[in-house]
């Protein structure tokens, strides 16, 4: 039996069934030349993205360039997503920073009518397990949205802390980002039962089948962003078993997708903007301190783009 609340129960059977039928999208925020939020370009990326079925939404996290968003910004385009999502699907929103700026987002979210919030790995400090646990201690008792912890960087739960955060009431998951499969196994035996666990990897299709023979089979898909037809395709050739088209969408797209991200940092969110832009998707440019990809990149790009939706039958421009 979960601990959950029952509003927090609500959320997580939402969750866990729509992540059984689609990946977890994780759109980017539209800005325009100038930096400012294009939120009409962001209501129609989004549309576009909804109607590919992705099993939730997370709108400004680390893809959506949560970091960058001022409070107005954020209470703009958590509303957007709820509105557009309209009930369809659970919509989760990024907080972070510290505990007090984190429920400052969350009151927001909440405001918004988002269903839960994804809880960003806190601002530059280490910190001991205990501290850890205090933060999202301090963070539930702000706010009634249920919670899901994002382990990235700094912030690595043991067993006994992940025993510990599954006790708040509404403390419904933990996303992974580190892709320790020994740590995450322990995590996974230490929670009670219906706690949800994400991969929440960069590129998350790349370590998916190792991931789900830990029991995380769910994951975050930043090629959704800009590719919903690779992203779908492989989700359902890994969900049917069908090595063969999982092993042939690796070699031929996600392997080169990864080596031409790791080249510079912050590529994670910028060759993401830049492949979605390619396929004439409103939007715009990263934010500093991110930067967009230069010429020769973006050529790099384009054919890595072409090759995977040719895997798929799909091309990258239908005017």
């Amino acid at each position: 039996m979960t601990r959950f609340s029952a509003a927090a129960e609500g959320v997580a059977k939402r969750l866990r069934d729509g992540m059984a039928g689609g990946v977890l999208s994780f759109p980017l925020t539209s800005f325009r030349e100038d930096g400012g939020l294009d939120l009409e370009a962001y209501r129609a990326y989004l549309s576009a993205q909804l109607d590919s079925a992705p099993g939730a939404v997370f709108p400004a996290c680390g893809t959506g360039e949560f970091f960058s968003l001022d409070e107005d910004e954020y209470r703009a385009a958590v509303g957007a997503t709820v509105e557009i999502a309209d009930g369809r699907l659970p919509v989760v929103a990024g907080i972070g920073y510290g505990w007090a700026q984190a429920l400052r987002f969350a009151r927001i979210a909440e405001e918004a009518g988002a269903d839960a919030a994804l809880v960003l790995p806190h601002y530059l400090v280490a910190a001991p397990q205990d501290g850890l646990v205090e933060q999202l201690r301090r963070i539930a008792s702000g706010t009634s949205l249920p919670l899901i912890a994002y382990q990235r960087g700094q912030v690595a739960f043991t067993a006994d802390s992940l025993r510990r955060i599954a006790e708040i009431p509404t403390v419904i998951g933990l996303k992974d980002g580190h892709s320790d499969l020994d740590r995450l196994q322990r995590l996974t035996l230490a929670a009670p039962d219906g706690f949800l666990f994400f991969n929440g990897a960069s590129t998350a299709e790349i370590q998916a089948r190792a991931y789900a023979t830990v029991g995380v089979p769910a994951y975050s898909s930043a090629v959704h962003a800009f590719a919903p037809e690779i992203a779908n395709a492989f989700f359902a050739a890994l969900r049917d078993g069908d090595d063969t088209a999982v092993t042939k969408l690796l070699r031929d797209f996600y392997v080169p997708l990864v080596e031409l991200r790791d080249r510079v940092p912050g590529y994670a969110v910028s060759l993401v903007k830049a492949a979605a832009r390619l396929r004439g998707l409103p939007v715009g440019p990263v934010r500093a301190p991110l930067t967009d990809p230069g010429p020769e990149e973006l050529d790099a790009l384009a054919q890595v783009l072409d090759d995977g939706l040719k895997v798929v039958g799909a091309v990258r421009r239908s005017d």
